[in-house]
């Protein structure tokens, strides 16, 4: 198995990444990566960039350097009721929008509140991905969570940052993994790069995926067609 799409890269519009839209599109060239995913955080955090950023991404190229671009959002969800902190308005003009919690836009809460709000995030038709869900900051209750998605049909990221940055995340993702594999829930991986040496960095993840023993089926990174098959059935998107 091969995963060909990076589904999760920050942009120098991050003001904590360092590199160019077009430097991570060489690097995933070079990578032989199909296609990967501009996901700069939104605007809730603190140095984030400007609405308009996302406004203007019509201008950011289909294809660079062979590699296919989606333009794309890492959302802040923002209360325990799911809301996020990108408009509507921007939302329906993007092609991907994965959704995550961050403990410096929200404070962190019990269980059954992190439970709510990612039902509440799965049931929003603009996120198509759960970010970074392992951060045991943030732990909820895995299989009332994992079936909602099902339900929606959405996506549950597995990121290969979290193992080195979010504290037994490694366990919580294992977990999710297995119950993924168990109800036939979708899983898309991304590298989280805030540089672009970073992009398609799956190292942490292929070892999961195999001790778990995903299907192939459930991982939408294994061809750029795959996973834009699955948008094109929720978002008018042309790539």
């Amino acid at each position: 198995m091969e995963l060909l799409i990076d589904t999760h890269c920050h942009s120098v519009a991050t003001g904590h990444a360092y590199s160019t839209i077009q430097e991570l599109a060489e690097q995933a060239a070079k990578k032989g990566l199909e296609m990967i995913a501009i996901t700069d955080h939104g605007v809730a955090m603190v140095d984030a960039p400007h609405l308009w950023h996302f406004g203007n991404l019509k201008v950011v190229p289909r294809e660079i350097y062979g590699v296919k671009i989606l333009r794309g959002v890492e959302a802040n969800i923002i209360d325990m009721d799911g809301n996020i902190d990108m408009p509507e308005e921007y939302l329906r003009r993007l092609d991907w929008v994965i959704a995550s919690f961050h403990d410096v836009c929200i404070k962190p809460g019990t269980i059954e509140q992190h439970t709510h709000a990612w039902i509440k995030v799965i049931e929003n038709p603009y996120v198509d991905a759960l970010g970074h869900s392992g951060n045991p900051v943030f732990t909820y209750n895995f299989d009332e969570v994992l079936r909602c998605v099902k339900d929606f049909d959405k996506l549950v990221e597995i990121n290969n940052h979290s193992f080195l940055v979010r504290t037994g995340s490694e366990i919580n993702c294992k977990i999710i993994a297995q119950k993924c594999k168990e109800l036939g829930v979708k899983i898309v991986v991304g590298s989280d790069a805030h540089i672009s040496f970073d992009v398609g960095k799956f190292d942490k993840v292929y070892q999961l995926l195999e001790e778990v023993g995903m299907p192939e089926e459930l991982i939408m990174n294994t061809s750029a067609q795959k996973l834009l098959d699955y948008l094109k059935k929720r978002k008018n998107i042309i790539i």
